[in-house]
């Protein structure tokens, strides 16, 4: 008897787990994805070119409300939860509706998930989205570079658009973001790679994917989403937690499953939490994984023109999934408006289209302004937002110049953030170890 299947999923993790788990499978049909999380990205459908010869018509993608619907209605007899940053009890909530109407709740493992890769693979992962990761793998992958490697950076995917054009991507320059239509949130991900130099690799096919990158490269750095785990069999998982959420690290869905395989954990932002968090997170770590090495480290803040900022009216902008499906209130422009004297500005009266929806949504938001551009719709709501608010300064605290994708209306300032170790224990080091250890990685 075939199993009947509905993907739980996001746009990613569950395209993924469909590709290498059930596409080919004779005993399996995938009858439908949900989409949740990501805003438009149901009503479309996984192509037919991508599903394989089981699949002529391709799969259809519809949101998750419809879960008990589907599964009366397509006789599914199993759901497969497969995105992430859920909390444990949110996770059983879906379990729960799944069971409820007579499906099996199936979560798949780590390994059965994994691609095997032919060159030695670096993984970067978190325990939640908006710890700091970011900044950690641009640092594995500069580490890994003075030691004469060449690196290739296989990104988590965030396949929004056109999934038979997203198949396989390579990103190398900023005409490779301008031609493949790259969201805000991708280009926050691979622009700062690609100032450094490193190419990077995206799509929906991970297998095709893994492929070119190891064409390029002597080591790869898998660049993980969300508190998502690798979709690639990695030599060294590190790991980044946050002690501003302290406690999140053994809450939520599958970050605890990162913090339980990581070879190495990074607890950031030390400069910013308490000691009670900061020794939360440590107890927390040597409960549930022993011998992991534990680095401690700063996210540093940087301002551009920080002298504009004193005394001036600004509109903070800040990063989307960490302050939407992330939880966190702010981030570094909030930190760097509050050190140079800034006055914040409140954008939430003057919120247009579906950026009032995300307030609503999220109401633990503040007086900032998350930089969602999930399409060229939202990304004339977000610049219609800017440009209502009235504000002598937008304080850009993403990871790209977004005044170079709209037009922001006044004076833009830039804040950055990057990881500095504190303690004795550095990244440079665990990487030196590593690569000193791995014969097939020439030194």
């Amino acid at each position: 008897m075939k199993r009947r299947i509905v993907i739980l999923g996001a746009a990613g993790r569950d395209f993924h787990n469909f590709n290498v788990c059930f596409r080919d499978s004779e005993r399996d049909r995938v009858v439908a994805f949900t989409a949740t999380q990501i805003p438009d990205i149901a009503g479309r459908r996984f192509p037919a070119e991508l599903a394989g010869d089981h699949y002529p018509e391709g799969i259809p993608i519809v949101p998750e409300e419809q879960l008990e619907q589907l599964i009366l209605q397509q006789a599914v007899n199993t759901v497969v939860f497969s995105y992430s940053d859920v909390s444990h009890a949110q996770v059983m909530h879906l379990a729960s509706r799944a069971v409820a109407a007579g499906a099996d709740f199936l979560l798949l493992g780590a390994d059965e998930t994994m691609l095997e890769s032919r060159v030695p693979v670096v993984s970067v992962c978190a325990v939640r989205t908006g710890c700091g990761k970011s900044p950690v793998s641009r640092r594995v992958a500069l580490a890994l570079k003075e030691k004469g490697l060449r690196v290739a950076v296989v990104r988590h995917p965030m396949p929004y658009g056109d999934l038979m054009l997203e198949r396989v991507q390579r990103f190398a320059s900023w005409e490779d973001l301008e031609r493949q239509h790259c969201t805000v949130e991708e280009r926050e991900e691979y622009e700062p790679h690609i100032a450094m130099g490193t190419v990077v690799f995206a799509g929906v096919d991970y297998g095709a994917i893994l492929e070119r990158a190891e064409k390029e490269a002597d080591v790869i750095v898998w660049d993980g989403g969300n508190n998502d785990t690798p979709f690639l069999r990695s030599d060294l998982e590190i790991v980044v937690a946050d002690p501003l959420r302290a406690g999140h690290e053994v809450m939520y869905y599958p970050g605890e499953v990162n913090l339980r395989r990581a070879h190495v954990v990074v607890i950031n932002k030390v400069d910013a939490a308490a000691e009670s968090a900061i020794e939360t997170v440590r107890r927390n770590v040597r409960e549930l994984n022993p011998k992991a090495r534990i680095i401690e480290a700063a996210s540093r803040v940087y301002v551009d023109e920080p002298t504009q900022l004193c005394g001036s009216r600004v509109l903070v902008v800040e990063d989307g999934p960490t302050l939407t499906h992330g939880e966190m209130s702010f981030g570094a422009g909030v930190v760097a408006a509050q050190r140079y004297g800034a006055e914040m500005v409140d954008p939430r009266p003057y919120a247009v289209g579906s950026l009032r929806e995300v307030f609503a949504k999220y109401s633990h938001i503040g007086p900032l302004l998350p930089a969602m551009g999930y399409s060229e719709r939202q990304l004339a709501e977000l610049e219609a937002t800017i440009q209502r608010t009235p504000c002598e300064l937008v304080l850009v605290a993403t990871p790209i110049d977004l005044a170079k994708m709209i037009d922001v209306g006044r004076p833009a300032v830039r804040v950055r953030y990057e990881v500095e170790e504190r303690g004795r224990l550095t990244i440079g080091e665990v990487i030196s170890d590593f690569v000193h250890s791995r014969t097939a990685v020439p030194a």
